[in-house]
């Protein structure tokens, strides 16, 4: 039979320095009344005494938690951690926590997590919508209890909640008119699910790119995928099937490139004299692939910077959800590497 351990409390902190709990509270809170020696003592015995404070009183009083939920599609891909590092850098600055709940891409895990994050009672909430999610409900539901939401990079613009984005359209405009400039003509591009904003305005860079240069879209060259290794083989033998093969391909992200890369190579075409690739997010595999990856920078850790400061200052807003929502959209980067670039 296990031995009940007691936790220690305020109450026996201030028994062992016949002290009243009050003072004990208030030195552990640093309360400015309270001489820095008594704070100093208070301190070493709850630190000897093995002192956790109790967040769920502390909260009830407060009416905070001091905490912050973040919803996150995949804990597998680098772009999500950097993100991560960046919201975290703000919250401890705020001397604030950071829960984090994987969706897995699914629709019903980001319900479970919204669901959690708010029985939980966190302060606010930051998300990246997963792939499937295209009824927003769960998300409305944290309006609705006037905490704080602010998406970041797959954002949905009808919900009237901040935003942090990058600039999607630019990113993909620049990758296509890079691999044109490279003297590419059949430039394919590997697309996401299309009811993904930011999947979406790659495809109109992509597109725009080609028309601004003159070079007619030719929809065989446009295939969906699920963005994924796997999706990335299976969309590239389809364009391998075709009577003219592509000479380019710009994919919707950085797995999809690598996935399609893998099926070029399988069919001793080589990169990028047979064809060029760039992928998009810029994850760190990318440089260590033979050939580099060309890929677009996303600037994640500013993203999860811009967007945990976001939240806090809808924090310190009354009449949060009242006005127009801030929208920050990022610069998207070009990095070109040998995958892109063909020799001239």
């Amino acid at each position: 039979m296990r031995e009940k351990i007691n936790k220690v409390t305020i109450e026996d902190i201030a028994r062992v320095l016949n002290i009243t709990a009050a003072t004990v509270s208030r030195a552990l809170n640093d309360h400015p009344g309270i001489a820095e020696n008594t704070r100093r003592i208070v301190k070493e015995t709850a630190a000897r005494l093995h002192y956790q404070p109790n967040r769920i009183a502390s909260s009830l009083r407060l009416g905070r938690t001091n905490i912050l939920g973040v919803i996150i599609p995949s804990a597998e891909i680098n772009f999500f951690g950097s993100v991560i590092h960046g919201i975290e850098k703000i919250a401890n600055q705020n001397r604030y926590s950071v829960l984090i709940y994987q969706s897995n891409e699914l629709y019903e895990h980001e319900k479970l997590g919204v669901q959690a994050f708010l029985q939980a009672q966190v302060d606010g909430v930051l998300a990246s919508v997963s792939k499937e999610t295209i009824n927003a409900d769960h998300f409305i539901e944290i309006k609705k209890r006037g905490v704080p939401l602010v998406l970041f990079d797959r954002a949905i613009d009808s919900l009237g909640v901040p935003s942090v984005v990058i600039d999607d359209y630019a990113g993909a405009f620049a990758a296509t008119k890079h691999l044109i400039d490279q003297g590419c003509r059949h430039i394919a591009h590997i697309g996401g699910q299309q009811h993904v904003s930011i999947f979406n305005q790659r495809l109109k860079g992509y597109i725009d790119a080609l028309n601004m240069h003159g070079i007619a879209v030719n929809e065989d060259l446009i295939v969906y995928g699920r963005v994924s290794v796997d999706s990335g083989r299976e969309c590239m033998q389809q364009l391998l099937s075709l009577k003219q093969t592509p000479d380019a391909v710009f994919a919707v992200e950085d797995f999809t490139a690598l996935g399609a890369m893998q099926t070029i190579k399988d069919a001793d075409r080589k990169i990028p004299d047979d064809i060029a690739i760039i992928g998009f997010a810029n994850e760190q595999f990318g440089e260590f692939l033979t050939p580099g990856l060309s890929s677009v920078n996303q600037q994640t850790v500013t993203m999860g910077e811009e967007a945990a400061s976001l939240l806090f200052s809808e924090l310190q807003t009354a009449d949060r959800y009242q006005s127009n929502p801030k929208k920050i959209v990022l610069e998207a980067r070009l990095v070109c590497r040998a995958s892109s670039i063909k020799q001239k």
